[in-house]
This record gives C-alpha cells, sequence and structure tokens, in this order.
C-alpha cells in the first residue's frame, strides 16, 4: 500500500513523461527521415477526388453549425437516457414512479425545445437565404 502522494503518482507521471518521449521523438524521426517533394499536385487542397473550386474561405450558411449543436444536444440526451433504463430496471417496485416521472419531465423538456426549432424553421433547409436574411 502507497504511504505518501509521491509514491502514488510517481507511476502516473513516469508513463506521461514516457509518453511525451515517445511521441516527440517519432515526430522527429519523421521529420529527419521523411521525403519533402513539394510540387503543385501536392500543394493542391484535397477534396475527396473533386476539383476544388473557389475560394476555401467562402461563408458557410449558419444551417450548418446549428444542425451540428442540435445533433450533440439530441445526442447527448440519447446518451442520459441509457443509463437510466439500465437503473430503472433495477429500482424496486416502490420507488419507480419517481424515476419516471423525472425522465417524464426530461423527455418534455427536450421535446419541447425541439418543437421550438421546428416552428422557428431551424431545420426547414427548403428556404433560400435570402429569404432568410429578410426575416
Amino acid at each position: 500500500m502507497p504511504n505518501s502522494y509521491t509514491d502514488v503518482y510517481f507511476p502516473v507521471l513516469v508513463q506521461a513523461l514516457i509518453a511525451m518521449a515517445t511521441a516527440a521523438g517519432l515526430l522527429a524521426v519523421s521529420f529527419l527521415l521523411g521525403k519533402r517533394v513539394r510540387n503543385r499536385v501536392k500543394d493542391m487542397p484535397y477534396e475527396s477526388g473533386i476539383v476544388p473550386t473557389g475560394d476555401a474561405r467562402h461563408r458557410f450558411s449558419v444551417k450548418f453549425y446549428l444542425v451540428a449543436m442540435l445533433f450533440i444536444v439530441f445526442d447527448m440526451e440519447a446518451i442520459f437516457l441509457y443509463p437510466w433504463v439500465v437503473v430503472y430496471r433495477e429500482l424496486n417496485s416502490e420507488m419507480k414512479m419517481f424515476p419516471f416521472v423525472e425522465m417524464a419531465v426530461f423527455v418534455f423538456l427536450i421535446l419541447a425545445g425541439f418543437f421550438y426549432i421546428w416552428k422557428k424553421g431551424a431545420l426547414d433547409w427548403a428556404t433560400s437565404d435570402v429569404a432568410e436574411r429578410k426575416r
């Protein structure tokens, strides 16, 4: 049994130092031994086999980011529901109603948010950007 903080955390420190040294060593070896061939084809941005057109600095519609954030929110809801279902099965019969009501309130709030963003048109991709700017 370790007696001090040094005895407990010294192996963790050694492992972190070994990991950093390994990463630095691999980067140094690849930099020293790697080939540096520069040509026009290698300097072009890779677009999944599609010839790139236009400037890479054009603005994306905010809908892309909004959909990504909504995906994360609803994904977190699914992640939160799974452990609740596992624990709910193991609860005794007189205690099952409170967690059920608690989760029903949680799901109701998530669905209320979903219907709100749906009503606001955040999920409607059919609208043009011109109509969106007028709002």
